[in-house]
């Protein structure tokens, strides 16, 4: 597993991905904000949801985001909206 630092660096990546733009980022894209081949994102999301420290889970046998706490990145009927502008769903 990798060190809390990084753990905490990947959590607030995906978070601020889902923020601005309304869904999950792909392991690819973790993998190349910290510089580190496609495997060494996969890793570095595994090792972020087998924490269990919260609720965050991925699309049975893929590597996607499906739950990342309060985010669905899925379409549900838990529409969230910010100022009139509805881009993100809730869990």
């Amino acid at each position: 597993m990798e060190d809390k630092e990084q753990l905490d660096k990947t959590y607030h990546f995906i978070m601020e991905t889902f923020v601005q733009r309304g869904y999950a980022p792909h392991y690819t894209e973790i993998a190349v904000r910290f510089g580190v081949k496609p495997d060494g994102g996969r890793k570095l999301l595994h090792d972020l949801i087998n924490t269990h420290v919260m609720p965050m889970w991925l699309y049975p046998g893929t590597d996607l985001i499906v739950s990342f706490a309060p985010f669905n990145n899925l379409p549900n009927q838990y529409r969230i909206f910010v100022e009139g502008q509805q881009k993100w769903f809730g869990q």
